[in-house]
Parts: C-alpha cells; sequence; structure tokens
C-alpha cells in the first residue's frame, strides 16, 4: 500500500474531517509527507476540505 492509500485509509476509517497533523499521527508519516499527499489527492478530486485546514474523503 502507498501512502496515498494509507492517507485515505486513515481518513476514511477516522468517519470525519482530519487536520494534516491528525493523519500525520494515525499514519505515522512525516506532517510534511502527509501535507503533500493531500495535495495530490485533492488535485484528483478524491478528498475534499468541509472546512479550513480540514480534509475528508469524497465518497
Amino acid at each position: 500500500m502507498d501512502n496515498e492509500e494509507l492517507v485515505l485509509e486513515a481518513m476514511k476509517k477516522a468517519g470525519k474531517p482530519l487536520r494534516s497533523k491528525e493523519i500525520a499521527e494515525l499514519t505515522g508519516l512525516p506532517k510534511k509527507e502527509v501535507d503533500k499527499i493531500i495535495k495530490v489527492l485533492k488535485k484528483e478530486g478524491k478528498i475534499s476540505s468541509p472546512k479550513r485546514c480540514y480534509y475528508a474523503p469524497v465518497e
């Protein structure tokens, strides 16, 4: 499983919008890496930001 999948899985399991710091804690990835992945996932339309600095998977 690559890091993008890891981040998406963590978001789905949480069942609520998360901040990148929380995602980093859940996945064990560095926050910088999580921020990069969030940018990619947002561009691909796989996640949305329901409120500023919070991210959730697109259903």
